[in-house]
């Protein structure tokens, strides 16, 4: 999940404050009094906060005896935090978080265990892909849920319509995706004058990368008898990496000078026609329909197909914390705050997928407007991205991935090259957290 916001000030003065999951924090209640539950969010788009105070005042008018307060979190450094919170004893209840914090949380012991605890209707209307992003090994051997996922995002083409009516290329559907060939044909087509036919901002490569790879079964990481995890780059992981780098050298239709740019950097370029075509995460959609002059027409492509369609997926989750006060209310709550209707609304204004078959299937994020259908439609090809199970993961992607797949990408060094990088340094790392 995007990783921003402009609103880290007030998380530090919130979780500063003491959210007051257990021990003698604020969730407490006396005798004959409501059930009081924090519930911090790190929802930050404008549309995403008004979805989420507009449930909790929703909740809160229908169950006087459990009120839930609001707290304004922020993505920015909230995990660490959060591990203040914890060992302070007076983390909220109800946490917002992604599925990769929910590993390490989960080991030292931080959150609930769900998995026997949740209703069935919340269970079953969740694909089980879906929960495999929140299953993680307790560190004593056991596999638990530490989380309810609720929103995702996948990888699609955000393209300039009229250049691709004028150059008659066939449009994708989720049905008949474009293949990657297809899509480095039609991006040399779209190279004219000073047209490029794609930009890729790589500023940050590595989820990128890695769940593009899935295309071609590219997992990047691989677990031996031993139940060791090593890194691996074989001839799937380096399809896409290859692909992306002939349109940049080869076929030249891909703006070298992109590369170093963040995912909606590339927007002022894409509205004055120098990119016909950018491969982004779904939830750039909002920027590209709220900043696009009013005679700009673009659509949202569905992702590209290799041997498969799957992409990597990461989830945006809520837990409960391991010594709330209150863990069946916080459980309530949650059941209420992720239905069907409500993800749909929280989807809505994050712009992102929702997890719930229900959700999916509502009529306000599956519009032909501003390419909601085939966003909503791009959730299937979801699957548990390889990554999210590997202790170390986050040492190799800024220490060893972030600055090789860089390098590579700016053509300073080989495909093989990068190849011994991402596995020699990434073992290294990854050794240090298995012994």
């Amino acid at each position: 999940m995007r990783i921003t916001s402009a609103l880290a000030a007030a998380a530090v003065v919130a979780l500063a404050a003491g959210c007051g999951g257990g021990g003698d924090g604020g969730s407490s209640s006396a005798p004959d009094q409501p059930v009081k539950l924090d519930f911090l969010s790190l929802a930050w788009q404008k549309e995403s906060v008004a979805a989420n105070k507009q449930l909790v005042d929703e909740w809160n008018k229908a169950n006087p005896n459990i009120q839930v307060t609001y707290v304004q979190g922020s993505w920015d450094n909230v995990n660490d935090q959060l591990v203040t919170s914890f060992e302070g004893g007076d983390a909220p209840d109800v946490i917002h978080d992604d599925s990769p914090a929910l590993s390490g949380f989960a080991t030292k012991g931080y959150l609930l265990e769900l998995n026997d605890k949740l209703p069935a209707e919340l269970k079953s209307d969740i694909p089980q892909s879906s929960w495999d992003t929140v299953t993680f090994d307790d560190g004593k051997g056991n596999q638990g849920v530490y989380g309810v996922p609720f929103l995702q995002e996948s990888q699609v083409i955000i393209a300039n319509k009229k250049l691709l009516d004028a150059a008659k290329v066939r449009m994708p559907t989720p049905a008949e995706p474009w293949t990657w060939d297809e899509f480095a044909t039609i991006s040399k087509k779209l190279t004219k004058g000073d047209t490029y036919g794609v930009a890729w901002p790589m500023k940050s490569p590595v989820n990128k990368t890695l769940n593009l790879a899935l295309n071609f079964g590219g997992t990047f990481f691989q677990t031996g008898a031993d139940g060791k995890t090593t890194v691996k780059v074989g001839p799937e992981e380096k399809e896409v990496l290859q692909r992306i780098h002939d349109q940049l050298y080869k076929d030249k239709s891909a703006d070298t000078s992109a590369l170093g740019m963040g995912t909606a950097d590339p927007l002022p370029g894409f509205f004055a026609d120098k990119y016909a075509m950018l491969p982004v995460g779904v939830y750039l959609r909002q920027q590209v329909a709220e900043q696009a002059p009013d005679d700009f027409a673009w659509v949202t492509l569905p992702p590209l197909k290799g041997t498969t369609s799957e992409q990597g997926a990461v989830s945006q989750t809520l837990s409960v914390a391991a010594d709330s006060e209150h863990p069946d209310e916080a459980l309530k709550f949650i059941s209420f705050f992720l239905n069907g209707p409500n993800q749909a609304k929280l989807a809505k204004g994050d712009w992102l997928l929702p997890t719930s078959q229900q959700a999916a299937a509502d009529p306000a994020i599956t519009t032909e407007e501003d390419g909601w259908d085939v966003a909503t439609a791009s959730a299937k090809n979801l699957v548990v991205a390889p990554f999210l199970k590997v202790n170390g993961f986050d040492e190799w992607k800024s220490k060893v991935a972030t600055p090789a797949l860089q390098e590579y990408f700016a053509n300073k060094i080989s495909i093989d090259e990068v190849a011994k990088k991402l596995v020699e340094d990434g073992n290294e790392v990854l050794e240090r957290y298995q012994r």
